[in-house]
Order: C-alpha cells, then structure tokens, then sequence
C-alpha cells in the first residue's frame, strides 16, 4: 500500500516549553491527540482512538523542539512504518511559534488529512488558549 508524507503547520500563542508537554507525553496527547494514551516500557506508547490500540515507539525528542512517533507494524514487509513527528519552532522576529506536523501513513486523501489536522489543531488551540 502506497503511503504518503503530509506535512502542515499551524501558528499558536504558546511558548514552545508551555506547548511540548502537549506533544510529548502520554497526559498532554490525550487532551487533543487520541481518547487516551498510555506510557509503556522501553520508550512506547499506547494510542487509543474508538476503542482500538496503537503501539508506538517514541524515536526522537529534544525538549521544547520536537518529538516523533513511529507506530509500530504497520509496514508492509520492505516498507517504513507510520509516523507522526511534531516540530516546534519560534519565529525570533514576530515570537510566533509554529508547530509543524508531518503524518507519514496510507490514508492518500489529502483534504481528508487537512480536516483531520485542523480539527485536531482546533483542539489544541483551544487548551493552550491560543
């Protein structure tokens, strides 16, 4: 199955250390991400959306810069997994900070994505109070 990489990014009223919690740990994702998420051994996470469970390893994070998520059996064989890498960057000139998402999956409907993202954003912003 062919996978796609779908990047997006959204403006928020948040300094990167107020808004890093919200992507990196299990209590902060659950808020806006998935229904629930729960920490496992060895740098995993449960994701839990309607009621079905995605394992994922937590491969990178700098703090107050980024975190990504790569879930785990869900290659065909000689392919990637999916991935969601969250990116946090501050404009020095305006202070604006951007968090930069980037879905690596099958789902290939583009506009589908975008709602997706925007509703999750939505979500966000409402919590961070942006």
């Amino acid at each position: 199955m062919e996978k796609i990489k779908f990047i997006t990014e959204y403006e928020l009223r948040a300094s990167p250390k107020m808004l890093f919690p919200y992507i990196s740990t299990a209590s902060g994702l659950s808020q806006w991400f998935a229904s629930k998420v729960n920490t496992m051994p060895e740098q995993r996470f449960d994701f839990q959306w309607d009621n079905e469970s995605h394992i994922a390893r937590q491969v990178s994070m700098r703090q107050n810069k980024g975190v990504r998520f790569e879930f785990l059996d869900t290659a065909e064989p000689g392919t990637d997994n999916n991935y969601v890498d969250f990116r946090v960057d501050q404009s020095e000139l305006t202070q604006s900070t951007f968090l930069r998402v980037t879905d690596y999956s099958s789902t290939t409907d583009q506009e589908e994505l975008k709602d997706l993202w925007d509703g999750l954003m939505d979500k966000l912003k409402e919590i961070v109070g942006s």
